[in-house]
């Protein structure tokens, strides 16, 4: 199974926007995928139309009881899709792993199980906190949703120098799938103006496709349902249809025939 992590320490990115719609379109092309909601707020489980109150298992009972994957998965509407869901107890999960030995690599050892998932899609919290960690060392490549606005290449940084510290102390082989560049607005010059200079900046890390700002992408969680399922036609889902295909181009040639 091949892990990424979705992840920016800077929270409205569209992190979880964008996890569930590449699991979607993943799911649609044959891979057989799992979500792990591992953000406490547990907006990625909403947004994928598990309610609260079915959340009998939740990404917690993987990080601190080290509860089997099997145990804690909740099939989704789309087939093919999975979710490990994240419920408001995740939220001590931060305080309860300081005091674990084992505190950075309790996800990598659930995850690293045969789930019979294809590939895994971990929705990270808006931290760079012990969650994030565990995402990054459970990981094989990371995904990085940048919203089109100053400060956000700020946070980039700070970012990208986390990342190679978890590849010196924890996790050799992360690696980079890309960057891409979400609530993109051709109406605001700022907005140009960012995607110049990180695309000049990292040059191929970044991907072609680029995620407009879509007023359908922000309704499809209210309703329980990817975009790609509320409005395949709009926008926004075109463009994770166009990102999705992107991506798995750059995954490692040994699941590209999944």
């Amino acid at each position: 199974m091949i892990t990424i992590a979705v992840a920016n320490q800077k929270g409205g990115v569209g992190k979880t926007t964008t996890a569930i719609n590449i699991a979607t379109a993943l799911a649609a092309t044959g891979w057989k995928t799992l979500l792990v909601d591992l953000d406490p707020q547990g907006n990625c489980s909403t947004g994928i139309g598990i309610a609260a109150g079915e959340r009998e298992r939740s990404s917690y009972d993987l990080l601190i009881d080290q509860a089997s994957v099997a145990d804690c998965l909740m099939a989704t509407r789309i087939p093919g899709l999975d979710i490990v869901p994240a419920t408001v107890d995740l939220s001590g999960a931060e305080v309860e792993l300081v005091s674990v030995e084992d505190r950075t690599h309790r996800l990598r050892k659930v995850l690293n199980g045969d789930t019979g998932h294809d590939i895994c899609l971990i929705d990270c919290p808006p931290s760079l906190g012990l969650l994030t960690l565990n995402a990054l060392t459970a990981a094989d490549t990371i995904l990085v949703p940048l919203q089109c606005e100053f400060f956000a290449l700020e946070g980039l940084s700070q970012l990208l120098q986390t990342v190679e510290r978890v590849q010196e102390r924890f996790n050799p082989d992360l690696g980079i799938l890309g960057i891409v560049l979400t609530m993109y607005d051709r109406r605001n010059r700022l907005t140009d103006q960012v995607a110049d200079d990180v695309r000049s900046c990292l040059r191929d890390l970044v991907f072609e496709s680029v995620i407009p700002r879509n007023v359908r992408l922000s309704e499809a969680p209210s309703h329980g349902l990817p975009a790609l399922i509320y409005d395949h036609a709009c926008p926004g889902s075109q463009a994770y249809m166009k990102l999705a295909r992107e991506l798995i181009g750059r995954l490692p040639e040994r699941r590209q025939a999944a």
